[in-house]
């Protein structure tokens, strides 16, 4: 059995090429596994498309599974795109690398963020889809629960997914949350329309948060993303008037300038009172002055650096966890590829076994026909030394089998051992 994975992920890609490559919709996964099987109707496939990754795993016996090439002309001609706009980023890994391939993926060892728990997920969704579209077989098969148990190890054995490591998830889960008991009371304005903002905003959501106001130069942004999250929006000049109802800012504006100035909040508190406000800049440059968080001792306010400083810390904690997610990993696919090899060069044995076995048999009732005064005992001594004989006679073979079998399927010994001993499958 040979396995091969042509891959497209975030490590090698630019987005523009995965956002070309990627199979967008159900349908258009369900019409990719159609054409895959009509063009390689022997393989099993199983295909994970992310935003982060595309990737086809292909199986099949002996040496006959789509090439790198094959697959990549197949990218090339139900996406319409040439095959030199993507080649060079279209990765391949074959038998006992793409098994540690898959591993690492499914263990979130391979995500932009280490040990993210949505992967395993896309790892299971992608597996029951070929499913869905009769595609798996039994590599496949074997292949994607295991992988599915080595995250499981992984996710229970090493700290990898401990530690907030984005922006966002630093941002409401250890600084707001240190500030607030509870969201569902507080109300979040958003300034600005920005991809941080809208992350941040699906945590705060998560947490409970039910008061959203979005207040954007762009109405049609921010109606947008008030609709995605059940927010209201307020135009620009009305912003002040937003900001002394708000006690939780999220600004992300790409303003050049900052548009909450010291002058500016002060005024706001004078009207407001101390109450706590929990306020993120997410602008780069910054949208809220520094002076802001010394106006008074209610006033948290965080910044990109003061964020991105936790992340690194979190990043080096997990980092430290690598190591053993390996070690795990490295463990898993050596047993897998035993196990494989052992799969494939399983019937073989036994087979060989069986027809000396036979044999043995037939050349021991001949010869206690001829010799018919020998005692039980007789017989079992001769029994036992003609079997002792068979199996010295057959390790040699077996035993260079089993070694050959360590670093990969031994088709051509396989073949060797059939024709020698006339092995018919």
């Amino acid at each position: 059995m040979n396995l091969q994975v042509v891959f497209c992920n975030y490590h090698t890609a630019p987005v523009a090429v995965r956002e070309k490559l990627a199979f967008s919709s159900p349908d258009h996964l369900q019409e990719a596994y159609q054409e895959l099987q009509q063009t390689f109707p022997e393989s099993e496939l199983v295909v994970l498309s992310t935003c982060n990754r595309v990737e086809v795993y292909a199986a099949h016996e002996g040496d006959r599974h789509p090439s790198h090439e094959q697959l990549a002309h197949f990218f090339s001609e139900f996406h319409n795109i040439p095959v030199s706009d993507f080649f060079d980023d279209l990765l391949a890994e074959e038998g006992e690398d793409a098994v540690r391939h898959l591993f690492r993926v499914a263990s979130s060892v391979d995500s932009m963020v280490l040990g993210e728990s949505q992967i395993v997920n896309q790892v299971k969704d992608a597996y029951r889809i070929a499913q869905e579209n009769n595609a798996c077989g039994i590599l496949t098969n074997t292949l994607f629960q295991r992988a599915i148990k080595v995250s499981g190890r992984v996710r229970t054995e090493t700290k990898l997914s401990e530690g907030r490591v984005s922006v966002a998830s630093v941002a409401v889960g250890d600084f707001a949350k240190g500030i607030f008991e509870r969201f569902d009371d507080k109300t979040v304005l958003v300034i600005g329309a920005g991809e941080m903002a809208e992350e941040t905003l699906r945590y705060l959501k998560e947490e409970g948060a039910r008061k959203i106001i979005v207040v954007n130069r762009s109405t049609e942004r921010a109606e947008m993303l008030a609709m995605s999250w059940g927010g209201e929006v307020y135009p620009w000049d009305q912003l002040d008037e937003c900001l002394k109802r708000a006690d939780i800012v999220v600004s992300t504006t790409g303003a050049t300038q900052p548009i909450l100035t010291e002058d500016r909040f002060r005024t706001i508190r004078r009207a407001t009172g101390d109450k706590q406000v929990f306020l993120l800049d997410l602008g780069a440059p910054r949208d809220i002055s520094t002076a802001v968080g010394d106006i008074d001792d209610n006033i948290f306010l965080y910044n990109i650096d003061d964020l991105e400083a936790t992340c690194d810390l979190n990043r080096k904690q997990r980092s430290r966890e690598v190591q053993k997610a390996n070690a795990i990993i490295e463990e898993e696919t050596s047993l897998f590829m035993q196990e494989l090899h052992h799969r494939a060069t399983g019937p073989v044995v036994q087979r060989l076994r069986s027809q000396w076995h036979e044999i043995r048999e037939e050349e021991l009732r001949r010869l206690f026909n001829k010799l018919s005064h020998l005692t039980e005992e007789d017989r079992e001594q001769i029994e036992n030394s003609v079997g002792r004989v068979i199996n010295k006679l057959l390790h040699p073979p077996l035993e260079t089998l089993r070694e050959e079998s360590h670093s990969g399927t031994p088709e051509g010994l396989v073949t060797a051992l059939k024709k020698l001993f006339h092995i018919h499958d």
